[in-house]
C-alpha cells in the first residue's frame, strides 16, 4: 500500500445535501421544478449526468454550461460557507500520512469549488495530489477522475485504496481496479455500496477499526 484516493464530498465534508440543494435552486431559479428527492440520489455524478437525468439537457450545451455554472456560484456562495467536516476527517487524514501513505483527492467537484472543499473539511494543507472535474472528461461513475487521480499520485492501482461514500465511488474505482473503503456517511446503505472491500460509518469509525482495517500495515 503506497497512498489513498479519497473522495470530499460526503466522505470527509458533510455537503451532499447542500450540493443537492444548489441544484434544486438552481433549476427553480431557470424554471424547473425538480425536487431535492430527485435530485439527492445523484449527487456524486457530475452535472454531465445530472443534467440528463434530471431535466434531459446535454451538460456541453448551452443552456447546460450556464445552468452549471450557476449552480457552482449558488453553491460557494449560498453553503459552502456552512459547510462542516465529518468527525474524524482531519485526524484520518494525519493517520494515514504519518503511516507514510500518500493522500491523494478525487472528487468531481470543480476546481473553484475543491479549496473550499478542502478547508471546510480542514485538510487543505494534508493532501498531496488532486484530481477534479476539470482533469476528467466524464464524471463518476465513470473511472476518469479516480484515473486521474493514479496518474497524478503515480503509483499503480494495485497499491491504491480509495474511500468514498456513493455507489459511483465504488464503480468508478472498481473500473479503474482500485480497491474502495465505502463510508454510510453519505447517506447510502450497505447494499448500495456493495463492491467496497469495507464499509464504515465515516472517517470516525474508520479511525477506530484502523488497526484491522486494509489501510493498516498490521491488517491481515
Amino acid at each position: 500500500m503506497s497512498g489513498v484516493i479519497f473522495d470530499i464530498d460526503g466522505t470527509l465534508v458533510d455537503s451532499n445535501d447542500a450540493h443537492a440543494n444548489a441544484w434544486v435552486d438552481t433549476f427553480a431559479e431557470a424554471g424547473y421544478d425538480v425536487p431535492f428527492d430527485v435530485v439527492r440520489p445523484l449527487i456524486g455524478m457530475g452535472g454531465d449526468k445530472l443534467l440528463p437525468k434530471t431535466i434531459g439537457l446535454k451538460h456541453d450545451s448551452e443552456k447546460g454550461k450556464a445552468l452549471s455554472s450557476r449552480r457552482s456560484e449558488v453553491f460557494r456562495e449560498k453553503y459552502l460557507p456552512g459547510l462542516r467536516a465529518l468527525p474524524g476527517s482531519r485526524a484520518l487524514v494525519e493517520r494515514v500520512r504519518a503511516d507514510g501513505l500518500k493522500p491523494i483527492v478525487a472528487t468531481s467537484a470543480k476546481d473553484e469549488e475543491l479549496k473550499g472543499l478542502l478547508q471546510a473539511a480542514q485538510v487543505a494543507d494534508l493532501m498531496e495530489e488532486k484530481a477534479t472535474a476539470s482533469d476528467a472528461k466524464r464524471s463518476k461513475p465513470d473511472p476518469d477522475i479516480v484515473v486521474a487521480a493514479i496518474e497524478e499520485a503515480e503509483i499503480d492501482a494495485a497499491h491504491l485504496v480509495m474511500i468514498g461514500d456513493t455507489p459511483y465511488d465504488v464503480e468508478a474505482a472498481t473500473k479503474a481496479g482500485v480497491r474502495i473503503i465505502g463510508f454510510r456517511s453519505g447517506g447510502w446503505k450497505d447494499a448500495d455500496l456493495s463492491g467496497a472491500v469495507e464499509i464504515y460509518d465515516g472517517p470516525a469509525h474508520l479511525l477506530e477499526r484502523y488497526s484491522f482495517s486494509l489501510l493498516s500495515k498490521e491488517s491481515p
